[in-house]
Parts: C-alpha cells; structure tokens; sequence
C-alpha cells in the first residue's frame, strides 16, 4: 500500500458533495480504505477550494481542509513546474496552470496524485497517477 496520497482537488470537491448529501460514495469509500496512509493537498488544492466558498463561508473551507497535511512550496516545486510546463508546451499538450503546480508538487514530494482527472494528468512524464 502507498504510504503517502496528495488528493486533487477534483477529490476533495467530489468528497466535499458525498458528505453534503450524506452518501458513502467512492471518495468515502477510498479514504475507508487508505488505513495509515499519510494524505496531502498541494497549496495549489487549498487554494483552489477557498474559490469554491463564500467569503463569510471559511469555516467550510477550513473543514474540507483541516483533516489533511499541507505541502510546503518549495524551490524543487518550482523547478518541476518550469520542467513539466517545457514539455507539455513542446508536445502541444499544455495542461491548466493549476494543475502544473499540483504535478510539479507531487513530483517534488515524490508522491502519488488521487484525481478523477487520470489522462489530464497522465501526460507529465513521470507523475504516478491514482484513480479513485
């Protein structure tokens, strides 16, 4: 079993909509099944999912995001991005730039990236990719 996660926000979104409506669905499920896997979000993730509240709704936020390990951006973070960014620009391939950094992140870390989102991703050399 991996012993490290960074979830995509595409995960936390969808967990996010599972515990609204109350429904063990598959983001439930899998965190079920992770045991003492250490799971992470990206700066980027965090980011992303304070566009998603209000601006009188950050307890919300902080409780989608409190559960989790944050990633520190670090100068490695920055040199996969420049890396990743080169070669999907070369092959035509360009992912959005969120995503780079959330790539480049789990590179850095050497983790594995959870997304619904797995062709997107797959596209950067060297990224392992998990589907939940």
């Amino acid at each position: 079993m991996v012993e490290q996660l960074i979830l995509e926000t595409t995960f936390l979104i969808d967990l996010e909509r599972e515990r609204t409506s109350r429904i063990d669905g598959v983001c439930i499920g899998f965190l079920a099944a992770q045991g003492s896997t250490r799971l992470f979000l990206t700066h980027t993730t965090v980011g992303e999912l304070a566009c998603g509240v209000g601006p009188l709704e950050r307890h919300k936020w902080e409780r989608l995001t409190v559960p989790f390990h944050i990633l520190e951006h670090t100068i490695d973070v920055d040199w996969h991005y420049a890396q990743i960014f080169r070669h999907l620009r070369r092959r035509g391939e360009l992912i959005a730039a969120n995503d780079l950094w959330i790539a480049a992140t789990a590179l850095a870390y050497n983790m594995p990236v959870v997304t619904r989102n797995v062709a997107h991703y797959e596209r950067v050399p060297g990224l392992d990719v998990l589907a939940y």
